[in-house]
């Protein structure tokens, strides 16, 4: 082997262990914050750390993975056998088509658009296929290159403030919708850039309802993209919040229900924080906001509606590491009523969580095969859920071990 080749951490420990240290110090967490969330005492992850214990087994390497946000298995391991995109999906055949038409700009006048109205229902059945289809990414990535350059086309032909407003709203939704496309695919820049554009397009429409969904994506960016970058969420939530809180009063619905949203989003960020009070104080405002709005109004764009507030506690729950209480929430929500495909399916992926903190994993697992029925393109995306089938596929119950493997195939994690 050439001296550069790349270095096995199980056979030297202390690489492994200086990988963990440098991914943690790069996330802005220290060695308590770390230990905390995989469950073990600061001294042992020193000893990890340090090279002064062996490396873990593959199920705690997959908690400091999840801890730590990171993309690919290998990045942690430096193992060239375990190149395992945790929370990236795979890149969907679509992606490229969406990214060109959101790169790609017009500067003259071009063709002429479609009518606004036309574009207005095709983007209410856009969210409508999103929330209905189990395929649900193939659905929207084939929809959204021609409504992303409609709603550039009609942006450039306005010919009035009020025309150019009431397009930027149109862009604007567009962007969002493309943002749960793109999400957990190899593109982070290009999630970043829709969800800037989005912003910018919201608040050049100046429409309330519009600017907070801008908001609530944008802080989710944020937020996903590691500790450091939780206040910087937790800012743009609480501008959103108050910008929309005079209009709270006669507030219709919609208006209701992306404030709601967005005060779940401050105690969801909360509960990553491990701060518990914090959580379900955001938890109980939006809660009540929820029962403000009609019982079976649901949200088009964020699924916020009072039927999802027994969802958001096993989330709550889940990030706090509470897997008691996350299973005691499960029980509670009633996940029939949620008629979102993918947010149904996020819901079971929650659940499983929870099941896992709880020391359950075959519930764990049967919980995510429910996932895999509701939207399997949710699953696939999502790196919870893949980090539980991974760690399960080692377990050392066969049957346990059978049924994760089956469903790690139908995630396409494993070869048939």
């Amino acid at each position: 082997m050439s001296s550069d080749a790349t270095p096995d951490p199980y056979v030297d420990p202390l690489r492994f262990g200086q990988r963990t240290q440098i991914l943690r110090e790069r996330r802005g967490m220290t060695r308590i914050q770390l230990a905390d969330f995989i469950a073990i005492s600061p001294h042992t992850l020193r000893k990890i750390e340090n090279g002064q214990q062996q490396p873990p087994g593959l199920d705690m390497v997959l908690r400091i993975a999840e801890a730590l946000r990171v993309r690919d298995l290998s990045e942690l391991t430096g193992h060239p056998d375990m190149r395992v995109d945790l929370f990236i999906g795979p890149g969907h055949p679509r992606l490229g088509a969406v990214k060109a038409a959101v790169d790609s700009f017009s500067l003259g006048a071009g063709t002429e658009p479609p009518p606004v109205e036309h574009v207005e229902a095709r983007l209410h059945a856009a969210w409508k296929s999103r929330h209905s289809a189990k395929n649900h990414r193939e659905v929207i990535g084939m929809l959204l290159p021609d409504l992303i350059r409609d709603a550039q086309s009609l942006v450039r032909h306005a010919d009035t403030a009020a025309e150019r407003r009431a397009a930027q709203a149109l862009l604007a939704e567009a962007y969002s919708l493309s943002q749960f496309f793109i999400a957990y695919q190899p593109d982070s820049a290009l999630l970043w850039r829709v969800a800037e554009r989005g912003m910018v397009a919201a608040q050049d429409s100046g429409d309330p309802h519009t600017i907070g969904v801008a908001a609530w994506l944008l802080a989710q960016a944020h937020r996903d993209s590691g500790p450091r970058h939780f206040d910087a969420a937790d800012a743009i939530n609480l501008q959103a919040v108050h910008f929309l809180q005079p209009l709270l009063p006669d507030a219709d619905d919609e208006l209701l229900a992306i404030a709601g949203a967005l005060e779940f989003e401050l105690g969801y960020t909360a509960a990553r924080r491990r701060d518990t009070g914090t959580a379900w104080r955001h938890w109980d405002k939006a809660n009540s906001m929820a029962n403000r709005v009609a019982a079976d109004y649901y949200h088009p764009v964020t699924s916020f509606s009072r039927a999802i507030m027994g969802a958001h506690a096993v989330t709550v729950a889940v990030e706090l590491h509470q897997g008691g209480e996350s299973v005691r929430q499960a029980a509670k929500a009633d996940e029939s009523v949620i008629t979102s495909r993918p947010r149904r399916a996020r819901h079971r992926i929650e659940e499983a969580r929870g099941f896992q903190l709880d020391g359950q994993p075959d519930v764990a697992i049967a919980t995510l095969q429910k996932a895999f029925e509701a939207a399997p393109e949710t699953i696939r995306y999502n790196g919870y859920a893949r980090r539980i089938i991974l760690e399960e596929v080692e377990s050392k119950v066969a049957a346990r071990r059978h049924r994760a493997s089956e469903l790690a195939v139908d995630v396409g994690l494993l070869s048939a």
